[in-house]
């Protein structure tokens, strides 16, 4: 049995991480029958970090790692179609996104506008965590933003970078319906992990006002959540 180990739920999505989100998105389109757990400690994920993956006697972490073992021991086909220069550009695409995802972490845990909100839809969901786990949670992510850079941008420099992420997907999308036209592939599932995790979020962030002018991003989401067997919105 495959089980994925992630974040916790939030604002009606599977996890509150887009990484989570997108490896969970990709077992559903799939149809690779899996458990999902969700956990917050992190002890026993590769690197320490989550999400990971149980499948029989391997573990995987990270979720490109993830869906490249997934790819490889079940013989999916879903990304076979494409060219060398699409496999090219969904390397790229890849990277962006992770990218955006510190701009999107510092968005919820160190913006003072956006936090409160943020730590009271965590508490008001999963009461167990505690006001004090998540106010240390938040001086680690400081000091993590710090490391890595977006912690010394000013926020609307960084919403700046973040959005200029989002454009740039939303400009390869085009008139979709999916990156690469009509099939869906595992690009999809990560760009909808990301998305739908600025979108569905109900925190006026500056990504999720940018999210929801794009016309194309918006449609992509429902047809993505459509093709997993599930409601337009959560």
């Amino acid at each position: 049995m495959i089980t994925l180990y992630s974040y916790p739920q939030l604002f009606g999505l599977e996890d509150n991480n887009p990484f989570g989100l997108k490896v969970f998105a990709f077992l559903k389109l799939t149809g690779l029958p899996f458990e999902h757990r969700h956990v917050l400690d992190t002890s026993a994920a590769p690197r320490g970090q989550l999400p990971y993956l149980v499948d029989g006697d391997e573990t995987i972490g990270d979720s490109d790692a993830i869906i490249a073992h997934l790819k490889r021991k079940y013989a999916l086909t879903l990304d076979d179609a494409l060219t060398a220069p699409q496999r090219d550009l969904d390397l790229l695409i890849r990277r962006t996104l992770d990218d955006l995802y510190w701009v999107m972490s510092y968005s919820r845990w160190r913006d003072d506008r956006f936090w409160p909100q943020f730590r009271d839809a965590l508490l008001a969901q999963h009461p167990e965590i505690g006001v004090e786990a998540l106010d240390g949670a938040r001086k680690y992510n400081f000091e993590r933003y710090r490391y890595q850079g977006i912690g010394r941008y000013e926020p609307e420099a960084a919403y700046a970078r973040g959005i200029a992420s989002l454009q740039a997907i939303s400009n390869l999308l085009g008139d979709g319906p999916f990156m690469f036209g009509d099939a869906h592939a595992s690009i999809d599932a990560a760009v909808y992990g990301f998305v739908a995790s600025i979108y569905f979020y109900d925190i006026d962030t500056p990504l999720k006002r940018f999210v929801a002018a794009q016309g194309n991003l918006v449609k992509h989401c429902a047809k993505m959540r459509a093709r997993m067997g599930q409601s337009a919105k959560p």
